[in-house]
């Protein structure tokens, strides 16, 4: 009878970045990408947010595979359902070192806002809520919360802060039927959220990102 066990080794993670992280930064993105995407790619729609008091970091998946079989292209995954509570563990010490890496090179006064896009919602959360780091605005963008997290012990964590639910008017996966089951999961954990549509599918698109910046920006302008 086999016997199946796990071990923590080193490895490689890849981000990519735009801006510098520095004395002037006013503004920490945290942009985790949804499944089947490379940070390299998914970072692109915010060069439209991009500014010299601006740094946007995007983390990337530690699992990469081959999209539609040997011969797709390279894409990155959050997680399986595969020893999936070593993936969570795993990945929120990844986003964590990032995150302690640059926070340390910003003013204490620095504004973050994380978003997570689809799969990347589910993994901001689940990383929110393992090391509660310090934030000001978290984004769901078509995506859901997880279900198996109760919420209601750490509402005083959450109260400080701005939460927003965003998605297309025509995505293809956040059916009405999903939105409805979401509102209903946020208004059942307790949670505050902030709803925001736009004309679009299941993507990031530049305009309503602009405008979410512009909200981070009239909390403190």
């Amino acid at each position: 009878m086999h016997t199946n066990h796990t071990i923590t080794v080193p490895r490689t993670a890849h981000y990519s970045t735009i801006g510098e992280a520095g004395p002037n930064t006013r503004y920490f993105w945290i942009a985790c990408h949804g499944y089947g995407q490379l940070a390299q790619k998914f970072i692109r729609p915010f060069e439209s947010i991009a500014a010299d008091d601006t740094f946007i970091l995007a983390p990337e998946g530690l699992s990469r595979f081959y999209w539609g079989g040997f011969t797709g292209e390279p894409v990155a995954s959050w997680m399986t359902r595969e020893g999936r509570l070593h993936e969570i563990g795993d990945y929120s010490n990844y986003l964590t070192t990032l995150y302690d890496l640059f926070l340390a090179r910003m003013p204490a006064d620095v504004r973050i806002i994380l978003l997570g896009f689809s799969q990347g919602c589910a993994t901001q959360m689940r990383w929110v809520m393992r090391t509660f780091p310090a934030f000001h605005h978290l984004i769901f963008w078509a995506g859901s919360i997880p279900e198996d997290i109760d919420y209601r012990p750490r509402l005083g964590y959450f109260s400080d802060k701005a939460l927003h639910f965003v998605y297309g008017n025509q995505d293809q996966f956040l059916t009405p039927e999903r939105v409805s089951q979401q509102r209903a999961l946020i208004q059942a954990s307790g949670l505050q959220l902030q709803e925001h549509t736009f004309e679009g599918t299941h993507s990031v698109e530049e305009e309503p990102l602009k405008r979410l910046a512009g909200l981070a920006r009239q909390a403190v302008d």
